[in-house]
Order: C-alpha cells, then sequence, then structure tokens
C-alpha cells in the first residue's frame, strides 16, 4: 500500500500506535509490532510525555471534523438551492419553478396599521397589495420594495375584505359600517361608489366572473349580489340562518359557495337559490371555504383515492367537484362537493384555521391559523410539509400572488407569480414571494418560498366581535 507519509511521519505515527496499544493494555500486540519495527526498539512509552495519547486525540478532532464537514456540506447544499430558486436579478434563478415554496423568513416588513390585518389582496398586474386593518383603512403597497404607497379612508369602522377585479381596475371594500365601496385604482384610487342594504357587519366580498356584479356576506345572515355599474342589489340570498363568514362564486358563476357559523357549508344556486349541497361535519364554526381549482383537483383524487371518470371529467373542468373548509375546530376538511361527504380531515394546526388559498401549481395547499403559523400541506399525502410562524399571536388571512390572465381570460401557467403574502393580530404583514417577503400588523411582511418564493402578508390582532 502506497503512502503519502515521509519517513519522519511514519516514525511519529508508529510511535503513537505504541503508546496507545500500551496504555491499552495490548501487551502482546504491543510486543509484536515493536518486534517488526527494529528502529522503535528502545522505545519506552511515557505517559508523563505531552505525546502521550496522541493517537486518541487526533481520532477524536477527527471525527469531529468529519461531523463539521458533514454539516457544512448540508449548508451549502441548501444555500445553493436557495440561489437556483431565488428572485428576479439573482444570478442562476429559476423564476419559472412552479414548485417553490415558502420558507422562514421574510425579505420585507411593512409597517402602518394600527390594529389587526382582516384581509389581503394582490393586483392582478402590478406588484401591488392592498391590505384591509380593524384600524378602518386600506393601505396599498408596492410588495416589491416593501414601500406604503398610499392610505385609503372612507370607511368608519373596520374594514373586514377588499380585493380587486380580475383586470386590476377596481378596488372593492367591505366594512362593519354596513358599506361596500369601490375605488377607482387608475383614477389614484378615487372612491367613485357606494354600495348599501346589508343590515349587520360584512364579512367578505368577491367579485363574480366577468366583473359585472359583486357578492357580498354578512353577519345579517345574506349574501347580497350587487351590480357593479349601478351600485344597485340585484338579489338576496339566505342560504344559512347564522352569521355568513364567507361567500365564494364557482368559476362560471353560476353556484355560490358560502360557510357560516351554523358550523356547515353550502353550495346555493345563484340564480334560484336553491340549496344543492350541504356539508355537515365540523365541531365549531367554518371560518373560510373555497372551491379546489382545477389544477389541484388530480392531487385530491389521489389523495381520497378517487380516480376520474369520463363523467367527473366536465365537472373537474368546472372547478366544482371538490370543496375546502376551515373551521375554529382547528381542522380542514375536504368534502365531495356533488355529495356533500367529507373526505378528508388535515389535522395539525393548534388553534383556529382562518384562511386557506392554494398554491398555483396544484400540489400544495397553505393554510393560516390561530396557532400563530402559517402550513402547507401536501395534496397528494395530507401531510403537513412546513410549519412556519409567520405573526404572533394570531394570523388571520392570506393570498397567493394573482396569476396574470391570458387574452381568453384563463390563467397563464407560463407566469406564476410566485409571492403570498399573510396577515395577523401582530398589526404585521408579511409578504413571501420569489425573494421577497414583507409584514402588516400595522406592519406587513414578505415571505421567501423555499422551492416556491412567496410572500406572507399582514398581520393583526384583534379578535372578531362575534365571539
Amino acid at each position: 500500500m502506497t503512502t503519502a507519509l515521509s519517513d519522519r511521519q511514519k516514525h511519529d505515527m508508529h510511535k503513537a500506535i505504541l503508546d496507545y496499544l500500551y496504555h491499552g493494555g495490548f501487551t502482546k500486540t504491543y510486543n509484536e509490532f515493536k518486534a517488526e519495527e527494529p528502529s522503535l526498539s528502545d522505545f519506552v512509552p511515557d505517559s508523563s510525555s505531552a505525546a502521550s495519547g496522541i493517537l486518541a486525540k487526533k481520532w477524536t478532532s477527527l471525527v469531529r471534523l468529519q461531523r463539521k464537514v458533514v454539516e457544512l456540506e448540508s449548508k451549502l447544499k441548501q444555500a445553493q438551492e436557495e440561489l437556483a430558486n431565488a428572485g428576479p436579478g439573482v444570478e442562476g434563478s429559476k423564476r419559472s419553478n412552479k414548485d417553490w415554496l415558502p420558507s422562514s423568513e421574510a425579505r420585507h416588513v411593512l409597517q402602518g396599521h394600527r390594529d389587526k390585518i382582516n384581509a389581503v389582496s394582490f393586483h392582478p398586474q402590478y406588484t401591488v397589495l392592498a391590505s384591509a386593518s380593524v384600524d378602518a383603512t386600506v393601505k396599498i403597497w408596492d410588495w416589491d420594495s416593501g414601500e406604503c404607497e398610499r392610505t385609503l379612508k372612507s370607511h368608519t369602522k373596520a374594514v373586514s375584505d377588499c380585493q380587486f377585479d380580475s383586470t386590476g381596475k377596481v378596488l372593492a371594500t367591505c366594512s362593519d359600517d354596513l358599506f361596500i365601496k369601490l375605488w377607482n385604482v387608475p383614477d389614484d384610487y378615487k372612491n367613485y361608489a357606494t354600495l348599501r342594504g346589508h343590515e349587520h357587519s360584512i364579512s367578505n366580498i368577491n367579485f363574480m366572473p366577468g366583473d359585472n356584479q359583486l357578492i357580498s356576506a354578512s353577519r345579517d345572515n345574506t349574501v347580497r349580489v350587487w351590480d357593479v355599474q349601478t351600485s344597485h342589489c340585484v338579489k338576496v340570498l339566505k342560504p344559512h340562518d347564522e352569521w355568513i363568514r364567507s361567500a365564494l362564486p364557482s368559476i362560471d358563476g353560476r353556484l355560490l359557495l358560502t360557510c357560516s357559523d351554523d358550523h356547515t357549508a353550502r353550495i346555493t344556486d345563484v340564480e334560484t337559490g336553491s340549496l344543492k349541497i350541504e356539508m355537515r361535519g365540523h365541531d365549531n364554526r367554518i371560518e373560510c371555504v373555497a372551491f379546489i381549482p382545477v389544477a389541484a383537483i388530480p392531487a385530491i383524487r389521489e389523495l381520497v383515492a378517487m380516480p376520474p371518470t369520463a363523467a367527473t371529467s366536465k365537472i373537474d373542468a368546472l372547478g366544482i367537484s371538490f370543496v375546502v373548509t376551515g373551521s375554529r375546530d382547528k381542522t380542514i376538511k375536504v368534502w365531495d362537493a356533488l355529495r356533500g361527504q367529507c373526505l378528508w380531515t388535515f389535522v395539525g394546526h393548534d388553534g383556529w384555521v382562518q384562511a386557506v388559498t392554494f398554491h398555483p401549481c396544484g400540489k400544495y395547499l397553505l393554510s393560516a391559523a390561530d396557532d400563530h403559523t402559517m402550513r402547507v400541506w401536501d395534496l397528494k399525502t395530507g401531510r403537513c410539509l412546513k410549519k412556519i410562524e409567520a405573526h404572533s399571536p394570531f394570523v388571520q388571512c392570506i393570498a397567493w400572488g394573482r396569476t396574470p390572465l391570458t387574452p381568453e381570460g384563463t390563467q397563464d401557467p407560463d407566469k406564476i407569480i410566485n409571492v403570498v403574502a399573510t396577515g395577523g393580530t401582530d398589526k404585521v404583514q408579511e409578504f413571501h414571494p420569489l425573494n421577497l417577503c414583507a409584514m402588516l400588523t400595522s406592519q406587513i411582511s414578505l415571505l421567501k418560498f423555499g422551492d416556491l418564493n412567496v410572500d406572507t402578508l399582514a398581520s393583526m390582532t384583534t379578535i372578531d366581535g362575534g365571539i
């Protein structure tokens, strides 16, 4: 066997071996080795010598160094992955990585609100984020730079929700002051219309497909449909007998998905107001609800072992096959929207589940809860992949950057915006984009997504007045 050791190094090593064997009590081996190395026939181990025990010391140091090397190699690999998945302007970035997931650090902390943040909404075209707060204001942020561009003041009580239409030309807000307000985005966010009709706090608003109508859910147990052009209420629906926390239209606008303090989620026909499906199974109020998007349906079918058929393909294409709900019972449930059956329960949060959103690639579900965390769930396995400490104490809302639409009006899969925003009761907003991060609580923070940079925005700390 060849060796790179010099004669002097060999001599010292042999002495160290003899010293180890002698003090270790291996007398026979010590004598045999000494007999085979005549140059050390006069060597007598001395326990008081500084060289005594050097072999054991070097072995201990070597193990420690090997452990350190493994640790550094792991950190280097992680850093290389983060660099490869970095955001705009970073060499080697992979902005098009469709599987990017959020990391735990925020890039920006946006401060400004004086009370908790109830909702955040991304502009469909620009790096603009709106945040609605209990301080009765809506703030407009540039989530790329982390700067607050303006503050909208017109509501007189807590603003519960804010939403841009699909073109980004109109921002709608709703409040506990019973009013819905429309803001002209191109005209410096001028408040050009106020919609009146609800008799109690308004929980949530959403534009209907086409942006010609708006729906609102309220504590007066109704959902109202509004004509955006005339500001008139054109329909009043009453799908529940208790506080309606959220109302969402299907992608074709024919169905309405709602959730309520009555522990149920329901699907209602918008035109007739007739109940289609009731989903009952939560043990507490349902805070949030969503149709599972088309991109996520294959993963859900794999999760619940319901392979697609020719009969289900058309329904899947409409995005109305499955529903997800988040509740104060700390669970997230997946439902068969055609039969009202609970198919899966995500268990892991230690507080009320306040909001959910889906990763654009369709593989992951993100949730925000009162346990001050944002969690990332694998839709194929049902496992929690990441737990991110987002706000303290409660996370109130979450939103993923909106993917720009094609000329045909559908989302462009090649232009995914990898940014997530969360809001909480700490009055901070956090952003987690393609390497941007921001926060609101009176603050906003942008968070980074490990394989997908995401912006997490907005945190707030007040508890709903209905508790």
